[in-house]
């Protein structure tokens, strides 16, 4: 008897760590101010992902990894970059709420997974927010001849190795307290602000782009052993540090550094998905948030395309300074106070940067505090501002003393695991969604469907039908893997693809772990590497093909990704590679941040969830709700 209870304790444990959200969407009623353009939004993504990289990332990937071929390297990285960027596009027009990857997490693969999702979202912004405002910091105390960092490093130092900085950065924590005030102030406001740095971010880059093509010389991208010897010699009596010659041309270090390269300038993409998280502030965000993650990916290529373009025409890539690489090679061409001009853009640009990492943090907070997983009091929202008064309030104190303490350089890589991990289970749960079959149905036979059906009725659409349709039910054949009898989704192709998804990204997962730890033996041609990946791919390769062989969703939206299931899985595998290449050291650390936020979880999210919530008062009335329903259509997710 107690083994039989043990298991159904078990058992209804587990439900609880998969229980979906279930959304209303049938009403655009929102607590927040419905205030944002789709302009608004290519800002807000443009000020987020352009920041202070594109004046310094350059430099660096091509004297080291690329060269002239860095051009290159931003269209690999932008290509990937895009995949994930599909993705959001598509759950943007399907949820049009708060959240971001929480959210659609929450109603695909269930409760712990946005937990988790969430958490390490929070962790990004913070980290991202503290360590801008720090570049930030540091850019303008440059700018005036570093009399800032002099001052206090000589009288109020507290340097404590990896952990406390050298100097308590007062300037960067006045930076992060007025910019809480302006989002706190009111979103239409802190737009406005951000429009005004992308904008003139964007024509400073406009004018390095054009700068460069002007002064550039074609040479540059053919470089010859002679040419390297000749302006190396030069480069050497003035004191200039010379970097690697490879083999020259256009395409110094070869392919692979062009690979290696593109892996670096993944990066310089991140932060999109801040658009994401305005679900309820855009006027229009089914059309509005496809539209910004797009329009903004492809005007930050372009940016780094051309910037990476005309650096390398102006300088040879072995003679670009890593550090300062647009100063240095306007001073090279003759150019000198252009880099006057460059300092202004880089200051813009961290700026909306800054904004870019502030402004979807409360919002993610807000998302988790209203479902019940954080605690309560974090989705106040400001009667008169309309915006998440407390959950902007704390986040921006917490990101303004980690700028002002923290020695933040070795937790930056947390920033991508939070990030990478988004992007995995975004592209996941648009592979599960568009394959599950439409359940039309009031909101109150939704929330009974939560608490009494099976696994496979709780995963849930976006769809408005008439209340007596049914869903169509099939027994399971071996046959249905790769013939499926419908043309529609039904429950069991969508159980087949929910399997076929989660043995896929398993595979990916331990086939990324390999590359990454065994590239260079699987390389060298060791046997247990291959077959090991050999089984891996076709394994994947099986699942693959039985997910794209079963029945799509018809439903209507205003954006889809295309080529499903290729792109999704694509993607996952480039954020998941990404992530095994970070080094253990921030893997412990990570371990550190989810123990705490699984102590939060269990602690007080699981008990207070909303889904919990729903679940009790369902259970305690069900004979009330079983007689009585309310015979409207709704739409629901």
């Amino acid at each position: 008897m107690s083994s039989k209870m043990l298991g159904k304790n078990m058992k209804s444990f587990g439900k609880k760590l998969i229980r979906r959200r279930v959304l209303d969407l049938s009403s655009e009623e929102t607590r927040f101010a419905r205030c944002l353009s789709t302009l608004d939004l290519i800002a807000l993504g443009v000020g987020s992902t352009l920041g202070a990289g594109v004046y310094v990332l350059a430099g660096e990937v091509a004297m080291k990894q690329a060269g002239p071929s860095i051009v290159l390297c931003f269209f690999i990285a932008a290509v990937s970059s895009v995949l994930a960027g599909l993705c959001y596009a598509e759950f943007g027009a399907r949820v049009p709420k708060a959240g971001s990857a929480y959210l659609y997490s929450f109603v695909t693969v269930g409760e712990i997974w946005a937990f988790t999702t969430g958490w390490n979202l929070i962790l990004s912004y913070v980290i991202g927010t503290a360590s801008v405002a720090r570049a930030w910091s540091s850019a303008f105390d440059n700018i005036i001849g570093n009399h800032i960092s002099t001052f206090f490093r000589n009288n109020t130092a507290l340097h404590l190795e990896n952990v406390l900085a050298e100097y308590p950065d007062f300037f960067a924590l006045f930076l992060v307290l007025l910019l809480t005030g302006l989002l706190a102030f009111g979103v239409s406001e802190s737009a406005l602000v951000n429009k005004i740095f992308t904008t003139i971010n964007l024509l400073v880059l406009s004018f390095v782009i054009l700068a460069g093509f002007v002064k550039g010389n074609v040479q540059n991208w053919s470089v010859s052993e002679e040419y390297y010897h000749n302006r190396s010699q030069e480069a050497l009596k003035s004191g200039i540090t010379v970097g690697e010659f490879g083999v020259g041309g256009f395409f110094p270090f070869g392919f692979e550094g062009v690979l290696s390269g593109a892996a670096t300038c993944f990066y310089a993409f991140v932060g999109f998905d801040c658009i994401a998280t305005t679900g309820e502030e855009a006027r229009n965000p089914q059309r509005s948030i496809p539209i910004g993650i797009i329009v903004s990916l492809l005007i930050c290529f372009v940016a780094y395309f051309g910037v990476s373009a005309a650096l390398t025409l102006m300088v040879p890539y072995f003679l670009v300074n890593k550090d300062s690489p647009l100063p240095e090679a306007f001073k090279d061409v003759g150019w000198e106070p252009a880099r006057y001009v460059v300092a202004i853009g880089s200051l813009c640009a961290l700026s909306a940067s800054l904004l870019g990492s502030m402004f979807p943090m409360p919002r993610v907070i807000y998302a988790m505090a209203e479902d019940g997983l954080l605690f309560r009091s974090l989705s106040r929202v400001h009667s008169h501002t309309k915006t998440p008064l407390v959950a902007t309030v704390v986040s921006g104190i917490i990101s303004a003393l980690m700028a002002f303490l923290f020695e933040l350089k070795d937790l930056v890589n947390l920033m991508s695991i939070g990030t990478l991990l988004a992007y995995s289970l975004v592209a996941v749960c648009v592979l599960i969604l568009r394959y599950q079959p439409e359940i039309g149905s009031s909101s109150k036979d939704m929330e009974m469907l939560e608490v009494n059906g099976s696994e496979e009725e709780k995963v849930i659409m976006n769809v408005s039908v008439n209340s007596n349709q049914t869903t169509l039910k099939e027994n399971f054949t071996w046959r249905s893997l790769f013939c499926p009898s419908e043309e529609i989704p039904t429950h069991n192709s969508g159980r087949i693809v929910y399997i076929g998804t989660t043995v896929v990204s398993i595979m990916i997962t331990v086939l990324c772990g390999i590359l990454a730890q065994a590239g260079e033996a699987l390389v060298k041609g060791n046997i247990g590497c291959a077959v090991a990946c050999a089984l891996l791919l076709g394994v994947s390769l099986v699942a693959t093909v039985i997910i794209w062989r079963q029945p799509e969703s018809k439903k209507r939206l205003t954006f889809k990704v295309p080529a499903l299931p290729l792109l999704p899985l694509f993607s996952i595998f480039v954020n998941v590679y990404l992530m095994m290449q970070l080094d253990a050291g921030t893997w412990c650390r990570f371990a550190v941040w989810m123990a705490i936020g699984f102590a939060i979880y269990f602690g007080y999210g699981i008990r207070h969830s909303i889904e919990a919530q729903t679940t009790r008062q369902l259970t305690a009335n069900k004979p009330l709700n079983s007689a009585c329903s309310d015979p409207s259509p709704d739409t629901a997710i």
